[in-house]
């Protein structure tokens, strides 16, 4: 099933501790997990960013909001225990939020209405989902401009931004010459090689192909006739396009090391290596660091 959202843990949350003991929050966050089903692939997902497990992050902003509404006690670090406040609001059967109010006091309750006949509430989006979101959304547009960037630009300077973008994700990183863009006519379909060692006994041998129209099977055979001509193992074709179902089964069924990278994966990878962006806003987001606080 797909990772529950802030405001569906809330509940299970507190039914999970409603027999008033302490309990620690990593025994909740399990108990949790057991409860909503999540396969240990999805308990142990992170957010596309890598910054933090999904499930983890969302059942700590619970907690958090759990406590600002006074039905969470925190008696010593890391336990929780339900308050007076939240036994009695599981008690009554009527537990509401209201997920429309983004700002409450500490004082107001989560549950029933208010003396205007108002539900009261505060805003339970976990404010890590929205950067999140908000990040990813931002990521995706800038790879689409990317792309269409590529597809304009010369297919010499393409030669040259894939030896570029090689060597800058850690390909013959013994020397900043160990690219070299070598394309030409009757060049047998290699744009481009990098040698992995100083000596050059292990090459990557790149083709790079700055088409609109998908890549098929065809296209892989003669690169991988190149690699044999050339007495090569490893090869690597990049393409602001994409590579049909039969090219990426071809790959699978060769003894050569051929990776395929389309253009969404090229404009991700131009992204992380700072090719062709530019930095302008970046925000440190920090959380508590338990072992600080830790007492022997």
């Amino acid at each position: 099933m797909p990772i529950p959202v802030q405001k569906d843990i809330l509940l299970p949350f507190l039914q999970m501790i409603k027999d008033g003991e302490e309990h620690h929050i990593n025994e909740v966050i399990d108990s949790l997990a057991s409860n909503f089903k999540l396969t240990e692939e999805e308990e142990k997902q992170q957010y596309p960013s890598g910054n933090d497990n999904i499930f983890h992050n969302r059942v700590r902003f619970a907690r958090a909001y759990l406590l600002r509404a006074n039905l969470l006690e925190s008696p010593k670090r890391g336990y929780i225990k339900i308050s007076e406040s939240g036994l009695k609001a599981l008690q009554s059967g009527s537990f509401k939020f209201n997920t429309n109010i983004s700002k409450q006091s500490r004082n107001q309750s989560l549950l029933g209405p208010n003396k205007k006949g108002e539900a009261n509430g505060i805003d339970i989006q976990n404010p890590f989902d929205l950067l999140e979101d908000g990040y990813q959304t931002i990521r995706r547009s800038l790879s689409q401009e990317i792309i269409e960037y590529v597809k304009k630009c010369s297919p010499r300077f393409f030669e040259k931004l894939v030896v570029e973008l090689l060597l800058k994700m850690g390909y013959g990183g013994f020397s900043a010459d160990a690219g070299k863009v070598i394309g030409q006519s009757g060049d047998g379909g290699i744009d481009g090689i990098i040698k992995e060692d100083k000596l050059g006994l292990d090459v990557i041998y790149i083709q790079a192909k700055r088409w609109e129209n998908p890549l098929g099977e065809p296209v892989i055979r003669d690169f991988v006739g190149s690699l044999v001509r050339n007495h090569a193992n490893k090869g690597v074709i990049i393409t602001p396009s994409y590579f049909t179902r039969e090219a990426k089964e071809y790959v699978k069924n060769i003894p050569h090391r051929v990776i395929l990278i389309d253009g969404e994966s090229l404009a991700h990878y131009m992204i992380d290596s700072d090719i062709g962006v530019s930095k302008i806003v970046s925000y440190d987001v920090k959380k508590i660091d338990l072992d600080y606080f830790f007492e022997e």
